[in-house]
């Protein structure tokens, strides 16, 4: 039995043949907020009026900074952001709707976050080829909403296998034990798929297929932010609830329910 609706299992079937979904931000004007703060705390941090173009001061930054900056630049933007009262409620609402097509209403959100600031032609900030579910740490059962900044396009971009060619390669990882996983991009690297994501869309993703990043060969800067949700009751593996993840949208039968003492007195 399936009562889905029909839409969500259109998004859903998308989900499980692709691995993922891009579509538009559900909440366009939480999206610029953050986008502007972004921009504000790296104009602060680098000593630099921000110009009214945040876009494409974002693309643009490489000329003003280098790789041996960026990870300043990258502890700063996620304190900044992290104590920032609005940031996680205002993340979420781009694709809330979304989050609960796909994983459930009662949802757990990582509590830190990841941001990727990708020079052209810088090498040193490479996300490599991998998976989440390869080991023992990350539950199956998460999923990695990635909100960029700026159009991502191309090698500005972020590559995945689709499940399909995912669970063919992955009969075959022990062949590339000796090799390394540069060795392991060269083989899959004709099924993997580059996702163009503009900004003002969202792309969320399943951990458990082989994703990462290569060297930005474009003229612009990729700017990105990755968080991970799951459904709150879905096994958590190694990172547990309230040290890598917190509740978000607890609904009030389970508040009951958890609270709940069953009278005493009383015979089975």
């Amino acid at each position: 039995m399936n009562l889905l609706r029909e839409n969500e299992r259109i998004i859903t079937q998308r989900f499980l043949e692709d691995g993922y979904v891009i579509q538009p931000a559900e909440n366009l004007a939480a999206l610029n907020r953050i986008r502007q703060k972004i921009a504000e705390l790296t104009a602060a941090h680098l000593g630099l009026t921000l110009p009214e173009d945040v876009g494409a001061f974002l693309d643009n930054i490489a000329e003003v900074i280098g790789p041996q900056q960026l990870n300043d630049l990258r502890l700063h933007l996620i304190a900044g952001l992290m104590a920032t009262d609005w940031f996680r409620e205002a993340y979420f609402s781009t694709a809330q709707s979304l989050l609960e097509t796909l994983i459930g209403n009662e949802l757990a959100m990582q509590r830190n976050m990841g941001m990727s600031v990708l020079l052209p032609e810088d090498d040193s900030s490479i996300v490599h080829l991998h998976s989440d579910a390869w080991g023992s740490e990350c539950s199956p059962f998460e999923v990695v909403l990635w909100v960029p900044f700026v159009d991502c396009f191309r090698t500005k971009s972020v590559f995945l296998c689709p499940p399909a060619k995912d669970r063919q390669w992955r009969q075959k990882l022990s062949s590339f034990s000796e090799q390394g996983t540069d060795a392991l991009f060269h083989a899959v690297e004709p099924d993997l798929v580059w996702p163009d994501v503009p900004y003002g869309s969202v792309l969320l993703f399943t951990p458990t297929v082989m994703h990462g990043g290569r060297v930005n060969k474009e003229d612009t800067t990729r700017w990105s932010i990755n968080i991970r949700f799951k459904g709150l009751f879905t096994p958590y593996a190694g990172k547990r609830l309230g040290e890598y993840f917190d509740p978000i949208t607890i609904r009030g039968a389970t508040r009951i329910g958890m609270e709940f003492e069953y009278p005493g007195g009383f015979s089975d």
